[in-house]
């Protein structure tokens, strides 16, 4: 009999976008099954809703995470792994409840509000002996992982800079307001409490941080920012200079009141012996110039692709691979590593962002914000 990973999911009720997508980027893998839940904290009903429409006992739809993670832990069928898609003051609460409890865990970004709690729940995960991922899930993107292995053999020589954005739109009219008309922003993402020190960079702009670190490798050794609130409480757009432990310097922009862009994330990087262009919303193309040579668009699914990576391609080339195949293959590895730690062997080389990579995205969200209250001045990280 096949091994099967038992997952539950705390958050993500049927109404929730972000929960909808992890489960059916799940279901993408045969080997997981959802078998347990607590999916809204503000409405039992719903929860209880959620759970029906999933198919799933009604005792394991629990009315809170804390009875979750308990009763779970006590049960011989008890989840392998709990995948976390609440607002982002839950995540710390959350996260460290299914640890101590000897959970493996799946949690969106960001991992928590300080570094200092980021920073606990690695420690509590590697005294556990627990895989602690972190849903930075545009690395998942089968172009991203070829880009990361070309950068390492040498394809484009040593990176001497970086290029990258990520605007979207869809709190411009926040801008504008209407008396008695609710904004767009006037969810959770507005509230300090609830969203943390940041709206915009903690939201879109670690994933430029991250997906820079994924494929290049390099870290950041400081940063200086520019935010606008735009008489908001948190950022609504960021222009941010960065210098990496190689001695190259990129330049980030991430904005969520770019009138005319959508999810518009593109990474361009320049190395001493060549260039890489990636664009999110054009996933399975990237655009690779070697230096003295003309341009070459590099297509997904493609045999000339001889990138270990390319055989993350789960369609035939002409056949468009989009978000839910990106959370895809970030949980196929992730499900593959919880399979592996049953059986007692080691993780280390399995690809899928960690709480190493949550606890970077902290830090770079405190070193923006503290640049930016600062007149722009120079932050280490």
């Amino acid at each position: 009999m096949a091994a099967i990973v038992r997952y539950g999911m705390v958050g993500g009720d049927s109404g929730a976008f972000i929960g909808t997508v992890h489960r059916r980027a799940i279901r993408f893998d045969e080997r997981a099954h959802l078998v347990a839940g607590s999916f809204s904290a503000s409405s039992q009903q719903k929860n209880k809703d959620t759970g029906a429409l999933l198919g799933l006992d009604p005792k394991r739809v629990y009315s809170s995470y804390e009875e979750m993670a308990r009763e779970e832990a006590r049960r011989e069928d008890g989840i392998d792994f709990v995948s976390i898609v609440t607002p982002n003051v839950t995540h710390f609460d959350i996260a460290k409840a299914f640890l101590s409890e000897g959970i493996h865990v799946m949690c969106e970004k960001p991992l928590s509000f300080t570094v200092e709690q980021a920073e606990e729940l690695k420690a509590l995960s590697e005294q556990k002996g627990l895989l602690f991922g972190v849903n930075y899930s545009y690395t998942g993107y089968v172009l991203a992982k070829v880009m990361r292995e070309m950068v390492r053999d040498g394809k484009i020589g040593k990176v001497i800079n970086v290029n990258a954005e990520y605007p979207q739109e869809w709190l411009l009219d926040d801008l504008h307001p209407v008396p008695g008309q609710e904004l767009k922003l006037s969810v959770w993402r507005k509230d300090p409490e609830v969203a943390g020190i940041s709206n915009c960079v903690g939201d879109i702009g670690t994933h430029i941080e991250n997906f820079v670190h994924y494929v290049t490798g390099l870290n950041i050794k400081r940063l200086l920012a520019v935010t606008n609130h735009f008489g908001q409480p948190l950022d609504l757009n960021a222009n941010i200079l960065v210098e990496y432990d190689n001695g190259a310097n990129g330049a980030y922009w991430c904005s969520q009141v770019a009138a005319g862009t959508l999810n518009g994330l593109a990474v361009r990087i320049y190395g001493d012996q060549g260039s890489l262009e990636w664009q999110q919303e054009n996933p399975d193309f990237v655009r690779y110039t070697p230096r003295g040579e003309a341009p070459r668009l590099l297509t997904r699914g493609n045999g000339y692709l001889k990138e270990k990576a390319a055989a993350y391609s789960q369609l035939p080339t002409g056949h468009p691979e989009g978000l839910h195949v990106a959370f895809a293959n970030l949980y196929k590895n992730f499900i593959t590593a919880v399979l592996m730690n049953k059986r007692g062997e080691d993780t280390t080389s399995i690809d899928f962002p960690r709480v190493e990579d949550g606890i970077n995205g902290v830090k770079f969200v405190h070193a923006v914000v503290k640049s930016a209250a600062n007149d722009a001045c120079w932050v280490e990280l």
